[in-house]
């Protein structure tokens, strides 16, 4: 089964057995991220100078991209004369990581648990239902960066997303971040994948660690 960036971020988030999300703030801009540099990939948008841009708004037949890129389309439409991506991840983290979650769901990859905190505040959580997708990505991601393997180009993208958003303890639980965070740097900056997609990893690793100063600042005030 084929899954979206943005989709592996969030299953590398969400804990297996309880289905809470670990890292759920790095987690949302993980996967707005994702969704995007996925729409990089398949040459229908262009992130170049913190900016984005939609190159061809043909859909791509996948129903949870195409919902990003009608999405994206009408915000570009309506904010013609500031298309940063901050402000598109800033916009779009909550609304795209709850339609991947329900992507997840619809496909049986997670199943959704209802039940009320203290008695009175809703929670969701999303345990695994089928972990064979999963270990996937996982894999991909210890042959690159634990075994020095060459890594293609969405194995790149995806090093990449988990290095911006700081989710190493998720894809690489147990290991202290200085044993996986050279390599990680050393493949987001690397020559696996194509000048476009290079320019809009850059361009998403500084809105990431941009949005992620803000969100800490505010919280701090």
């Amino acid at each position: 089964m084929t899954v979206s960036l943005g989709e592996e971020i969030m299953l590398l988030s969400l804990d297996d057995d309880t289905g809470a999300a670990k890292g759920e703030t790095a987690a949302r801009w993980g996967v707005a991220a994702g969704m995007l540099l996925e729409l990089v990939m398949a040459g229908r948008v262009t992130v170049r100078g913190g900016r984005v841009e939609v190159f061809d708004p043909t859909p791509t037949g996948d129903a949870l991209l195409d919902g990003r890129l009608d999405r994206l389309t009408r915000w570009v439409h309506e904010t013609s004369s500031s298309r940063k991506v901050v402000a598109w991840l800033t916009r779009d983290h909550a609304k795209g990581s709850q339609d991947v979650v329900d992507s997840l769901v619809a496909r049986g990859l997670v199943t959704e648990e209802k039940h009320r905190a203290l008695g009175v505040f809703p929670v969701r959580r999303y345990p695994e239902a089928d972990g064979t997708v999963e270990r996937e990505p996982r894999a991909r991601l210890a042959a690159a960066v634990l075994e020095g393997a060459e890594p293609d180009a969405r194995t790149s993208a995806l090093v990449a997303l988990v290095h911006a958003t700081g989710m190493h303890p998720q894809a690489f639980p147990g290991l202290p971040k200085k044993q996986v965070d050279p390599r990680m740097a050393e493949i987001a900056e690397g020559h696996w994948v194509g000048v476009s997609v290079r320019e809009a990893i850059r361009n998403l690793q500084a809105a990431i660690s941009a949005v992620t100063v803000v969100t800490v600042l505010t919280a701090v005030s």
